[in-house]
């Protein structure tokens, strides 16, 4: 039996107003081809599962430094 769910009772939430106060998303990323030196990759790697995101913050702080000074 396919229960059926009435949203009229849930409210207006066209406003958008109870997103307000929440962080913003993060901009979307870009892929792209990159050259690193092979035993940058591997030490990267050898951290697991998100190294990509790891990489992406080691330069995103860097940038961030260079901005400051």
């Amino acid at each position: 039996m396919e229960a059926s769910i009435d949203f009229e009772d849930e409210g207006d939430f066209s406003s958008g107003e109870e997103f307000a106060g929440l962080p913003p998303l993060p901009p979307p990323k870009e892929q792209l081809t990159l050259r690193i030196d092979g035993d940058i990759v591997d030490w990267f790697r050898g951290t697991g599962k998100g190294y990509q995101t790891r990489i992406n913050t080691v330069l995103r702080r860097y940038v961030e430094a260079q901005k400051r000074s």
